[in-house]
């Protein structure tokens, strides 16, 4: 099969369409023929040599894809060759083939074309584990959104109207705040332009953001905490704003606040499968009845993967990006 490898580290151009040795399914695993996957920030990490794959998975990057499935281990049940299906990955998406651990498959939602549901396995899991999972959002609290439109962003914000609460975002132009208006976004923030701090204490009346999902990390930290009300809660699941950032432990104290850090890739198949299983009860028929869908920009051929990276390096796009095998390009 082909694959995208990364030979050195480096910019979008050390990524290399080349052929492999065909992957196989061991005990507990499925084959999957990939017909699309999508471009995660974990994966400009990776291919920059700053994120490597956790011990024993593929060294491709890639966190997610749909296909079908092309073969099955031994102790599989309830997967047969043919299904439709959509899948977390540890890695190994940007390529033709990957293996899946059976509790990470999830079945493409009724009504979601097979290629754009790509989209949904890293997003969903990772909005479900933290701003439910984890955070507990509850209907008539405010989210807060950083990136609102990002594939992340577009995800949660779907979600949580969906449970009834209240969302905030932040983004860098008017088309990316429109877009997120539509998706049913509430409270609006250009973070070129204004404070979220300031724009989430007029917005709530001095209440703040009971829970704040945060891609940024250290820069954000401090004005996070600040933008939380009492007994709020704060996801950082990013680094983009850096690694190392002050806490000012009297703030968290006097609003009894929490601060959550989670990585979805490094964690146990115990807890990936526990996740994937309550995004299928909780989020999947809300997928099939239209209520959220897959936010997709565009598809780009897999071998013009350094392509897909420049437009998400540079923010040029809204929702997610995918990559599709070149024998699947119509």
């Amino acid at each position: 099969m082909y694959a995208i490898t990364i030979p050195e580290a480096g910019g979008p151009e050390a990524l290399v369409w080349a052929e492999v040795p065909d992957p196989v399914p061991g005990e507990g695993e499925v084959l999957v023929e990939v017909v699309a996957s999508a471009v995660n920030r974990a994966d400009i990490l990776q291919r920059q040599g700053l994120y490597n794959p956790p011990p024993g998975a593929s060294p491709y990057p890639g966190l997610e894809c749909s296909g079908r499935v092309a073969a099955v281990g031994t102790g599989v049940s309830g997967w047969n060759i043919g299904d439709e299906v959509c899948a977390l990955l540890s890695g190994g998406g940007y390529a033709e083939k990957v293996v899946v651990p059976a509790g990470q498959l999830l079945p493409v939602p009724e009504g979601v074309d097979l290629r754009r549901a790509a989209a949904l396995p890293e997003v969903v899991c990772t909005v479900w584990s933290n701003v439910f999972m984890i955070a507990h959002l509850r209907p008539g609290e405010t989210l807060l959104v950083h990136g609102g439109s990002s594939g992340i962003g577009t995800m949660a914000i779907q979600l949580a109207k969906a449970v009834g609460a209240r969302v905030a975002v932040t983004a860098g132009s008017k088309e990316k705040l429109d877009s997120c208006a539509e998706l049913g976004a509430d409270i609006l923030i250009n973070y070129r332009e204004q404070d979220f701090v300031a724009e989430i204490e007029r917005a709530t009346g001095g209440g703040g953001a009971d829970v704040i999902l945060d891609n940024m990390g250290a820069k954000y930290l401090d004005r996070n905490v600040q933008a939380l009300a009492v007994n709020g809660r704060l996801a950082i699941i990013g680094m983009q704003g850096g690694i190392k950032g002050e806490l000012n432990i009297a703030t968290l104290l006097n609003k009894r606040a929490a601060v959550a850090a989670t990585s979805l890739r490094a964690r146990p198949l115990s807890e990936k499968t526990a996740i994937v299983a309550a995004v299928r009860e909780h989020v999947w028929p809300l997928i099939s009845a239209g209520r959220v869908r897959p936010v997709v920009d565009r598809e780009i051929p897999m071998d013009e993967a350094p392509a897909a990276h420049r437009v998400v390096e540079e923010s040029g796009h809204i929702g997610k990006v995918l990559l599709v095998p070149p024998h699947h390009v119509v």
